[in-house]
């Protein structure tokens, strides 16, 4: 693997290589950055470069005894069948303390196949105050040979003393180019349209601009944009916007509205008369704040796009500003 396969992401990959190459390698790192540029995917391939011996292929992370991921737990099924009003239930998804002290006695015994061990936390910013202290405990004195990646969009949700335990690997928001290198790549079939669209959606995430481009996301941000220009008042928008949405809309379509309508107010602000944008930041914020629950609520997708329709008419250009003079 080199630093092509990370497209916006090459001085990163180049640091780590540089650093798995070197006979001082850290014991700890801190990948940050924003969300959707890519991170956990790039902690399993630097993973799997940094317990592959010399001379033979790279492992598949998945599957290799030396490399162990820590994420969210599973939601809990039964307590989803408890709210049949559909309304949204909080599930426990964070990284628990029982997870913690599992990999902490696994790191009891040497590695499997080589001389080295990679731990990947994904996100680490999820941990339960349990995990965090326990975590903190090992990385003031790491076995021999172990490494560990902890990956976060939020490192000051981190203790301070977790953090300077770290080095900091730090992911940058991609341009335009790169932006439309991701989509050419990996969505090979979207048009000129659609990849103008999804890059102007991104603001610089390569997660939100796939979103937009595989799941078909066209028609719903030109919906959201004439909520934003017409106010939607007789609800005939947010019902095209349910429709277009679809009734069982799978989680990760769920969550790339959720970053898609989170844009469009963005793009509308700059160019916004003072008078409109206090409303805009008001519903930004409402967004944000609705995105943030979304790894910890299942949300009814009737009632988001509702949630979220209401909020980009309440942001809605005011009508008689919206008239031709």
């Amino acid at each position: 693997m080199n630093a092509s396969e990370f497209i916006g992401q090459e001085a990163a990959w180049r640091e780590w290589m540089d650093a798995v190459d070197s006979e001082r390698m850290h014991h700890g790192w801190l990948l940050a950055g924003a969300k959707g540029l890519g991170k956990g995917k790039f902690a399993l391939a630097a993973a799997a470069e940094l317990v592959r011996e010399p001379g033979t292929s790279l492992p598949d992370p998945a599957t290799h005894p030396d490399i162990h991921l820590l994420s969210h737990l599973p939601a809990n099924d039964d307590e989803a069948k408890k709210r049949a009003d559909g309304k949204p239930y909080q599930t426990k998804r964070n990284i628990t303390v029982d997870q913690i002290r599992g990999m902490i006695r696994r790191l009891s015994t040497k590695p499997t196949m080589g001389s080295r061990r990679a731990i990947v936390i994904d996100p680490a910013d999820d941990m339960e105050k349990g995990a965090v202290n326990a975590l903190l405990k090992v990385l003031e004195e790491p076995p021999a040979g172990t490494f560990f990646l902890l990956v976060t969009h939020q490192p000051g949700r981190l203790l301070p003393t977790i953090r300077s335990r770290c080095r900091v690997l730090r992911f940058a928001s991609l341009s335009a180019h790169d932006l439309d290198a991701v989509i050419r790549r990996d969505v090979p079939d979207a048009d000129a349209a659609l990849r103008d669209a999804a890059i102007g959606a991104a603001y610089g995430s390569p997660g939100v601009a796939l979103a937009f481009a595989e799941h078909g996301l066209a028609q719903i941000h030109g919906l959201m944009r004439r909520i934003l220009a017409e106010g939607d008042p007789h609800f005939r928008l947010r019902g095209a916007l349910a429709e277009a949405l679809g009734a069982r809309p799978p989680r990760d379509r769920q969550l790339a509205i959720l970053e898609l309508a989170r844009a469009a107010l963005a793009g509308e602000l700059p160019q916004a008369p003072p008078r409109r944008q206090a409303a805009l930041i008001e519903a930004h914020v409402a967004l944000t704040r609705l995105a943030a629950q979304a790894p910890t609520y299942n949300f009814d997708a009737g009632l988001l796009i509702l949630e979220i329709g209401g909020l980009l008419a309440s942001a809605a250009m005011p009508r008689d500003a919206a008239r031709p003079n």
